[in-house]
């Protein structure tokens, strides 16, 4: 059997490649990958430690609307951050929404604007 080691990277489909690095990146603060080869579609990496976000400007398959209001009953991507206060202030400037976790976590969720729905995780201190 094999053993596997960690999460690579996620891909989220994206309508538009800058939109959505004006969140990823500007809101975030991950930073691009420059080393994104052509692929025959737009798209970015981002780096989170050794893993990756690896936005690609395709058609999306999954219908946009009708999505759960909570992330967290939606597939999403979690991450693990050190200062989840940081980002909400981050969020609010942005006037992106978010809800927090209903399992009573240091953890809250949002969409970006392709509807995925991310969590993010505080570390324990």
């Amino acid at each position: 059997m094999s053993e596997f080691l960690a999460i690579q990277h996620v891909s989220v489909i994206v309508a538009d490649t800058q939109r959505a690095l004006a969140f990823y990146r500007d809101v975030l603060g991950l930073p691009e990958d420059p080393r994104r080869p052509d692929l025959g579609y737009p798209g970015a990496w981002l780096t989170i430690g050794a893993q990756q976000i690896h936005l690609l400007e395709l058609p999306n398959p999954d219908p946009l609307t009708g999505r759960p209001a909570h992330g967290g009953r939606d597939r999403h991507c979690a991450l693990t951050l050190r200062d989840l206060d940081a980002l909400r202030r981050r969020l609010e400037a942005a006037s992106i929404p978010y809800s927090l976790s209903k399992s009573g976590r240091r953890a809250l969720f949002c969409r970006d604007p392709d509807s995925n729905a991310l969590e993010f995780v505080e570390a324990p201190a």
